[in-house]
């Protein structure tokens, strides 16, 4: 203290100056503060901004990856120019069109709705392009079945006991039992129903599809001597058929036998000929198409979605020359002077 008796003062005198510096430092802290709230804003700002060719292409590139008729937008972030951008993608309803809004997209604007539209459109109709493809292709590989087939029956002469017709399930082989594959109420193979598929076996051995054999009967309410009904005879039918060819070097992981009785009539029972043409087993080459490239295909493979008479290779080699050499004839007529 001092001799007069007053305060006594720090040394150095630093007191005052300290306590000033600390009331200050508040404002760096504060222009922090503001200036991570301006870049804040800027960032968010950036990303309401929307590329809408980006969006387009992100929207096409989901549609793709989901599937063209989920068109799953699930909502999740996605990066569209490898920038930084970012967009929520807004969940679709795949019923209803994304332009017409109360289908999750009521936040996009019409631009944007319109951009969807068209990315889901376009992967729609790139996906019936590729199944129309399948299709086309698969009654080709069908039909070429078909041609070795026919030969075989044609090389052991029984191309008339067989039918043929190409439909959603693949190529069915129609062998009509009338008395001579099976005997009327039996399910033992008779001598001309093991020739017939004597003729088929290696061809069908041969192939990577599936065979799935159906038995038949009439629509006639004859009562059934050795069975409960028809379902049960149909079904031994189908059975014995399948077992004969896998004795006869068909896979027995690749075959299966089903039992219709008068549930799948070939032609209307009301015809005269339903009496023998619906009492048949089915010999069916199963497609290895999905179920909506598989339904397209019967439309792929014309007149031969109806039944027919099998055709050999040697027929279907003269009728493409024939339909070459007319297309040439009418492409190149020949000109005459009076």
């Amino acid at each position: 203290m001092s001799s007069g008796g007053g305060p006594r003062r720090k040394k150095g005198g630093h007191e005052e100056h300290e306590e000033h510096v600390n009331h200050e430092r508040w404002l760096v802290s504060y222009a922090d503060m503001l200036t991570l709230l301006f870049v804040l804003f800027v960032v968010l700002y950036s990303m309401s901004n929307i590329d809408k060719a980006k969006f387009a292409e992100l929207a096409a590139g989901l549609s793709e990856g989901f599937g063209a008729s989920s068109a799953a937008f699930q909502g999740s972030q996605a990066n569209l120019d490898g920038a930084g951008q970012a967009t929520t993608v807004v969940p679709i309803d795949p019923g209803v069109n994304p332009g017409e809004g109360g289908d999750g997209t009521e936040n996009m604007t019409k631009e944007q709705k319109a951009a969807v539209a068209r990315a889901v459109q376009a992967e729609d109709r790139k996906q019936a392009s590729a199944n129309a493809k399948a299709a086309t292709k698969e009654a080709e590989n069908l039909k070429e079945i078909e041609h070795r087939i026919a030969d075989a029956l044609a090389k052991a002469k029984l191309l008339n006991q067989v039918k043929f017709t190409i439909n959603e399930r693949g190529l069915v082989v129609t062998i009509v039992t009338n008395e001579v594959v099976f005997a009327g109420n039996r399910a033992e193979l008779k001598q001309g129903g093991r020739t017939i598929l004597n003729a088929i076996a290696p061809t069908l051995a041969k192939l990577p599809n599936n065979i799935e054999v159906d038995g038949n009967t009439n629509q006639l309410k004859a009562a059934v001597t050795y069975y409960p009904s028809g379902w049960e005879l149909s079904a031994a039918r189908a059975s014995t058929t399948v077992r004969y060819l896998v004795g006869h070097g068909l896979a027995k992981d690749r075959m299966s036998a089903v039992g219709f009785s008068d549930t799948k009539p070939l032609i209307d029972p009301k015809d005269p000929r339903s009496v023998t043409m619906n009492r048949r087993v089915d010999v069916v080459v199963l497609t290895t198409l999905n179920a909506e490239q598989a339904a397209l295909v019967p439309a792929a493979a014309g007149a031969d979605a109806k039944l027919h008479t099998g055709e050999t290779t040697a027929e279907a080699n003269a009728k493409a020359k024939a339909a070459t050499t007319e297309s040439s004839t009418g492409s190149n007529p020949t000109t005459t002077t009076d």
